[in-house]
């Protein structure tokens, strides 16, 4: 890697070099990651599309659906800009002020993401095993309510951290071995004592995914419980299926993230440039496949979808009039 010397007039500079030893194919390994997230905006942007097009579909499972792809589009947008001015035109560099910011909105988003995966267990919890009563205790406004209430809980908890480093002071070497400006790898490079920055920021993460988690858990649990009581196996399949998109959501959320956090932790023998790409593609590749999984699994999602398509591309016909 190489060094980097900072004068007074650089206190506030950090340097976001990429992917440390692989520089020089960076080129090469922006073309996947820009792949991934154009294709994740185009997906995300079609379900907004479609569904805010479709009076049909303003439901609370496709407001929900809604959610999931704005924080989708927000979290791999608040990183992959800077990233790509790294790989394509060397632009390491970033202020203070500027790596807080985007460490601020890439955790908040995160969470905030989190807190939508939980909401949408509700969902198929109501759905399922109170399914008369469902537009009753699930109306739009109510899920509204509820994804704002995960919005204030992700600032409250998040704004804490930035909060703590701001008066840090740093040391010489600012180089941040990362894409993005992440809070534990900002809190190594400062020289004074973040024992409470750090403390503080390992606590909430365990604390937000085990609660979020735990509820997913007994949304589940409740569902499980329900579908077992159905006599008929094909009314069990039916009511099961319904809960594949989400599933798969929440898999390649907290599976993905889960092994990410693992081998950065644990993984002293796994090389850095490892760690970088499996953290980075643990926030590209959900928000590319879940619309596809979205679009295939809901129904009606892809008839409205498969309606816009031939429209586009189906001949207009001409009129003409005699003369």
């Amino acid at each position: 890697m190489a060094d980097f010397n900072f004068t007074t007039s650089d206190s506030s500079i950090f340097i976001l070099p990429g992917i440390p030893g692989l520089e020089a194919a960076h080129v090469w390994i922006s073309i996947p990651f820009a792949m991934f997230y154009i294709m994740g905006l185009l997906g995300n942007f079609t379900v907004l599309f479609v569904v805010g097009k479709e009076k049909s579909l303003h439901k609370p499972m496709y407001l929900l659906l809604c959610m999931l792809a704005l924080t989708e589009i927000t979290t791999s947008t608040s990183f992959m800009p800077k990233a790509l001015s790294i790989f394509w035109f060397n632009l390491k560099s970033i202020t203070l002020k500027g790596c807080l910011t985007q460490m601020f909105f890439f955790h908040v988003l995160s969470t905030m993401h989190s807190a939508i995966l939980v909401i949408m267990a509700f969902d198929r919890y109501v759905a399922i095993c109170n399914p008369l009563r469902y537009a009753t205790i699930l109306s739009n406004a109510r899920i509204v309510k509820l994804g704002l209430l995960g919005m204030i809980r992700a600032v409250l908890f998040i704004l804490p951290m930035p909060l703590l480093l701001s008066g840090q002071p740093f040391c010489a070497n600012r180089i941040i071995p990362y894409m993005y400006c992440d809070h534990i790898a900002l809190a190594m490079m400062s020289c004074g004592d973040v024992t409470v920055s750090s403390a503080y920021g390992l606590v909430m993460a365990f604390v937000m995914v085990g609660f979020d988690l735990t509820l997913i858990g007994l949304s589940y649990g409740l569902i499980i419980r329900a579908v077992l009581r159905i006599s008929s196996k094909e009314a069990q399949q039916k009511a099961l299926n319904t809960c594949t998109s989400h599933i798969c959501a929440l898999l390649m959320a907290y599976t993905v993230g889960l092994f990410s956090t693992l081998t950065h932790r644990f993984g002293y023998g796994i090389a850095p440039h490892v760690h970088i790409i499996l953290s980075n593609l643990n926030y590209l590749i959900p928000p590319m496949l879940n619309p596809i999984i979205y679009g295939v699994k809901t129904k009606e999602l892809r008839d409205k979808l498969v309606k816009y398509i031939c429209r586009m591309y189906s001949p207009r016909a001409v009129d003409f009039k005699p003369a």
